[in-house]
């Protein structure tokens, strides 16, 4: 997806991605307000929370109406309280339907950790707007095909406008896919290493982002695991905020819509 000028992305209408019958995460059903008076236009797509999403090309339109913020939270026209990521489709779908599922497989969560590093310094939103060039790069996350990458790869992705351009990030993403490898090898995997950190759940919802934490004793335990087995640029924060986006901690806001 393109990346979009603030003023772009308030032009585009605001949806709202939930679950659609018959069961839950069966699918994502897209929802716009219509103009005044008129008619909710809605849309089922397939789960496609690992790959991305973005509104179905028949729902689009100018926004109903301005924001309302309250607290923590932000309210769109269409009454969905959201505790981040309003303004931009591909945010909020994000936010919707991403953000604090269950992720598991070696691939998904060596991709996760990889943009959770690319990002250090930047706007996550700006990693979403590049994720699809950074798929097309590092040969879909694949890890046994990136551990391959050898000086050549490292310069074609160094010139590569579409990712994030940053040497230690880049050697860090080929490291990591060797460190998986490893793991594989062994007899172990990265969806074993990274979710026996997993915390019990919280006995109550934060109510808001000053409940939320930076890191946790689990995520540092998590960095120390994973440097142990041959990862780099993970550190307890980094690590925290791969837990929070790939579910093993759920830190929506009291009273956001994907706060369940």
């Amino acid at each position: 997806m393109r990346a979009l000028t603030h003023r772009q992305a308030r032009a585009q209408a605001t949806y709202a991605c939930v679950d659609a019958p018959p069961g839950p995460r069966a699918g994502h059903l897209w929802v716009r307000d219509a103009p005044q008076g008129g008619v909710p236009q809605t849309a089922v797509v397939p789960r496609r929370a690992r790959r991305g999403l973005s509104p179905p090309p028949e729902l689009t339109g100018p926004p109903v109406g301005p924001s309302r913020h309250t607290g923590a939270m932000i309210t769109e026209p269409n009454d969905l309280t959201r505790c981040f990521g309003n303004g931009d489709p591909l945010y909020e779908a994000y936010h919707d339907c991403e953000w604090g599922v269950p992720v598991h497989g070696d691939t998904a969560l060596y991709e996760r950790i990889v943009l959770e590093g690319m990002q250090s310094g930047l706007s996550w939103l700006t990693i979403l707007r590049k994720r699809d060039n950074f798929r097309a790069a590092f040969a879909g996350f694949e890890p046994t095909a990136v551990a391959a990458f050898g000086d050549d790869d490292v310069e074609r992705l160094l010139a590569d406008a579409g990712i994030v351009r940053n040497r230690l990030k880049v050697n860090a993403a080929i490291i990591n896919a060797r460190a998986v490898v490893a793991l594989q090898e062994a007899g172990g995997s990265l969806d074993q290493l990274f979710w026996s950190h997993a915390p019990e759940p919280r006995a109550a919802r934060p109510t808001d982002w000053e409940g939320v934490p930076a890191s946790t004793p689990e995520s540092v335990a998590l960095t120390k695991e994973l440097k142990k087995a041959g990862f780099v640029f993970v550190g307890p924060t980094t690590m925290y905020a791969a837990m929070q986006a790939c579910g093993l901690v759920d830190d929506h806001i009291e009273g956001c819509v994907a706060a369940r």
